[in-house]
């Protein structure tokens, strides 16, 4: 089996995660409008990422937010900014459950557009770009490998109709590279036992069919 040390590194530096949540949009007497929600949540399992499932843990965003600007984006599009921490126009805090965002929304277009996209409901998704800075890993059960985020440098969240790719921001062929590269180091290990081998047939042919590989 590859150290935990081997498989960090083959893991992007910058990432996005994808949370389906419930958005709310508000409007308040002076005609102004804002949305609100969980761009992440504490401790829940998300689904599996390649060869791992990761949790966030409560305090992974506190140090970011005390020390760097963050933005709300349509899609990360940055070219559709909705809100700037710094501007005073969004907010973004961790609470028991999550970190919790709420943003006012700009008199333009594209603020009109994700209030009613969201007012129908046609946009439930949140999602949040980071990088890691600490993170802890479980592979007492090989076949359920555990990551969770400790520390993050977090970027923007994002309301988005559809992620592209929802468990990461780098293109398909990187995520391919990488996980041939950990799926090598398990072949190469001349104790694996049997079921180490299905497990790696599995993902093989799972990665197959998402990216079309031979």
């Amino acid at each position: 089996m590859p150290k935990i040390d081997e498989l960090k590194g083959l893991l992007p530096q910058k990432e996005i995660r994808y949370v389906t949540t419930t958005l709310e949009v508000r409007d308040t007497d002076d005609k102004k409008r804002y949305i609100e929600g969980y761009a992440a949540r504490f401790e829940s399992l998300s689904e599996k990422l390649l060869f791992f499932r990761e949790k966030i843990r409560a305090g992974a965003f506190q140090e970011t937010l005390r020390n760097h600007n963050q933005m709300v984006l349509w899609n990360h599009d940055t070219n559709i900014v909705l809100g700037n921490r710094s501007a005073g126009t969004a907010e973004l805090m961790e609470d028991d459950k999550g970190l919790f965002f709420r943003n006012w929304l700009p008199d333009t277009q594209a603020g009109r557009d994700a209030y009613e996209s969201i007012k129908r409901g046609d946009v439930a998704g949140v999602s949040f770009g980071f990088t890691p800075i600490t993170d802890e890993w479980d592979e007492s059960n090989p076949q359920d490998i555990i990551r969770t985020l400790v520390k993050v440098r977090l970027y923007e969240v994002s309301p988005t109709p559809f992620p592209a790719y929802p468990q990461t921001s780098v293109n398909s062929r990187s995520i391919e590279d990488a996980y041939n590269k950990y799926l090598a180091a398990i072949q190469g290990d001349s104790n694996q036992d049997r079921a180490y081998q299905g497990i790696r047939r599995k993902k093989l042919d799972l990665l197959n069919k998402l990216y079309g590989g031979k």
